[in-house]
């Protein structure tokens, strides 16, 4: 009785011992990912399991997705096809992003307009670059507004078969989206994915803190991203910026052509303000209220922004040119 009570405690020993060492192989921890997605930079840090092979895979096979469905640079992708009309039907991710832009149109009024490809590409800004100088605005705006399209079930109605769609002011945001909800399916609740300078958070960092995020310095030509005018931090949530101190050009004539075009009137967007910074719950709409925002030009934005704050609960940092120097306008939270 005594070797059969000896043998059961063994056991029972041994299993404990199983159980502890199978605990501490599948602790999680934070780990540190870097990448790339689109064409930029991506980092993802999480606190997983999972090794970074497996979120590497993650970022590998979102980009796979986003550049097939809505790539305007790769000519195979099915945006490219519909530019093309060599198609009506769209995929999940067209549609909602189609969708989604449109909400940021109609807050607007217009000055966010996906449908600005034909303007894009004339400025120099899509796949062949232009001095700008023999562009008839007119007749380019003649197939530009986000009302001459419809979506019809899986079907995308143009009104114009000139009609082409560009999904970049929303897009980065998007898939930045598209990997935390992934993260999140795998019971990943501490993360921070940034692609590209969009970024999305949940939880806390590694030292058990909000996620600091930098708002960069927007001086003409910062490339290095070393240089921030702010650091906010948040949790739960998405912040985007837009600016006109990076993807911009000098015409012959000395004028400065922006990435941020009116379509409206089919031109560069002239205004103060140098960046948008935007925090909201989901990626996506961070990346286009930011871009919304820069379109609307300074005497629009602020105004606009505020409403928005009211209304949806977006919070702003924007940075306005002030003579030599800069001026602020925030959300109340991100004044000091």
């Amino acid at each position: 009785m005594l070797v059969r009570v000896a043998r059961v405690l063994t056991f029972f020993f041994i299993v404990s011992l199983l159980v502890v060492a199978t605990g501490c192989s599948s602790r999680s921890s934070y780990i540190t990912v870097d990448g790339t997605a689109l064409g930029t930079f991506v980092q993802v840090k999480c606190n997983t399991t999972l090794s970074p092979t497996d979120i590497a895979s993650i970022i590998e096979e979102v980009d796979t997705q986003a550049k097939a469905s809505m790539s305007i640079f790769d000519s195979n992708s099915l945006l490219s096809q519909i530019n093309r009309n060599e198609t009506e039907v769209v995929d999940e991710h067209i549609a909602y992003n189609i969708n989604l832009a449109r909400r940021f149109s109609e807050i607007s009024d217009g000055a966010y307009d996906i449908t600005i490809k034909p303007l894009t590409d004339a400025w120099g800004f899509g796949r062949e670059r232009s001095t700008g100088e023999d562009i008839n605005v007119d007749s380019l705006l003649e197939f530009v507004g986000y009302e001459k399209l419809t979506l019809e079930g899986d079907r995308l109605i143009k009104s114009d078969d000139r009609i082409q769609v560009d999904l970049n002011s929303i897009a980065k945001g998007y898939v930045v989206d598209m990997v935390a909800e992934r993260l999140e399916e795998l019971a990943i609740e501490e993360y921070m994915v940034n692609i590209g300078g969009e970024v999305r958070c949940k939880g806390h960092n590694p030292r058990n803190q909000l996620w600091s995020i930098g708002i960069e310095t927007p001086y003409d030509g910062n490339m290095a991203m070393d240089s921030f005018e702010k650091i906010i931090y948040i949790e739960d949530a998405a912040v985007a910026t837009s600016g006109n101190y990076r993807r911009f050009y000098i015409t012959e004539a000395g004028e400065k052509v922006t990435h941020t075009l009116n379509p409206r009137t089919g031109y560069s967007v002239v205004s103060s303000l140098l960046s948008a910074t935007v925090v909201a719950d989901e990626c996506a709409v961070a990346d286009a209220a930011a871009t919304m925002f820069m379109a609307l030009g300074s005497e629009e934005a602020l105004e606009v922004a505020k409403e928005c704050e009211a209304e949806y609960g977006w919070k702003y940092y924007f940075i306005f040119a002030d003579g030599d120097g800069y001026r602020v306008e925030a959300s109340t939270e991100f004044i000091e």
